[in-house]
């Protein structure tokens, strides 16, 4: 069981890290370019840019899923891996728009649809006989 803990802290902790380097990849460059930084970067340069932060979120993302697969001796199946990587991205998503976009507001139906999601991942825990 000790093991067990170890694979549920680990795999949710290197979710958490790559849907923080992912959410970088796909949307950081966006702020680069409100920054001026990238405005005038071709976009063949913006796709390469986020394929190389992208990298280091499948150095992160693989493992999680490797470890965390109830085959590879995980303590999660496909479907509760995917539910609790969806939420995780969409928490660390909502974070970083706050943090870097702040003319981006959250509505009344966004906080509704963020609360579906944390009821699938209840319904993808809940066990089913």
């Amino acid at each position: 069981m000790r093991h067990m803990n170890w694979a549920i802290l680990i795999t949710i902790g290197l979710l958490l890290l790559s849907n923080i380097v992912m959410t970088f990849a796909w949307y950081g460059h966006l702020k680069l370019q409100q920054m001026g930084i990238s405005a005038h970067w071709p976009l063949i340069v913006v796709i390469l840019f986020s394929w190389g932060i992208a990298f280091f979120e499948y150095m992160l993302m693989v493992p999680a899923n490797r470890i965390g697969f109830a085959e590879n001796g995980g303590p999660f199946s496909l479907m509760q891996l995917k539910v609790m990587q969806e939420v995780i991205t969409l928490t660390i998503f909502i974070i970083f728009v706050k943090l870097f976009f702040s003319n981006e507001s959250l509505q009344w139906n966004h906080y509704v649809s963020f609360a579906f999601l944390v009821i699938a991942v209840y319904f993808a825990f809940m066990e089913v006989d």
